[in-house]
């Protein structure tokens, strides 16, 4: 956030291309059936009719239900996640940036937002924030090999080509379907943003599912 923790691992083509940014998380909420609901009960609701929706390829429907979520449970990082992967993968930036930031306020170490956050900054020039976040991440699930391969490539960026090489051998270490470009982006150039759904917790933009009554 490990949103399999992320989809098919992404090809990435000779130059400056990052690994795409987490969709929303398909965790399987159970909600008691008996009485009267609560707010908290009804925001579930919304969220497994948002996901379904969003399943559906129904970004409107989804985006509807996301919103009632939120309104009857303003501390659902779920639902504001989600709303930040529709306006992600509607090339709308800055309104997903807002969401992503409102979700890691309510929680600092949710990963999916700390991974589509950072790909979102690298994206609009933020190579110090994405980076900063990229480490962040990397604190939070150490096996994210998405996580590593995109801070590799900006460090290399940056100048540190060494620094730069490790994470991009660690990510293609843990997950081998990566490929390091050839030759490696020059200091002038950054990853490009890449936003495609999954159906997964933890690196690659899609819905995002709360977990289960006793893990994003």
């Amino acid at each position: 956030m490990n949103p399999t923790h992320h989809r098919s691992p992404a090809r990435v083509a000779l130059g400056r291309k990052a690994v795409g940014a987490l969709g929303l998380v398909l965790l399987l909420v159970a909600v008691a059936a008996c009485g009267s609901k609560a707010p908290a009960d009804k925001a579930v609701d919304e969220l497994n009719a948002g996901l379904a929706a969003s399943a559906a390829g129904k970004a409107d429907e989804a985006t509807t239900h996301y919103k009632a979520c939120v309104a009857l449970d303003s501390t659902n990082k779920y639902c504001i996640f989600n709303l930040g992967v529709i306006a992600q993968n509607g090339k709308s930036a800055l309104e997903a940036e807002n969401d992503y930031r409102l979700a890691l306020l309510l929680d600092p170490d949710f990963a999916p937002a700390l991974y589509n956050l950072a790909i979102l900054r690298a994206g609009a020039g933020g190579t110090a924030e994405a980076i900063a976040l990229y480490r962040h991440l990397l604190q939070v699930d150490p096996t994210n090999a998405s996580g590593h391969f995109n801070l590799g490539l900006l460090l290399v960026t940056t100048g540190d080509v060494e620094g730069g090489k490790k994470e991009l051998a660690e990510g293609v270490r843990l997950n081998p379907a990566l490929v390091i470009p050839s030759p490696l982006p020059g200091p002038s150039a950054s990853p490009a943003q890449s936003a495609s759904p999954t159906h997964a917790p933890s690196a690659s933009p899609a819905p995002s599912k709360a977990p289960s009554p006793s893990p994003s």
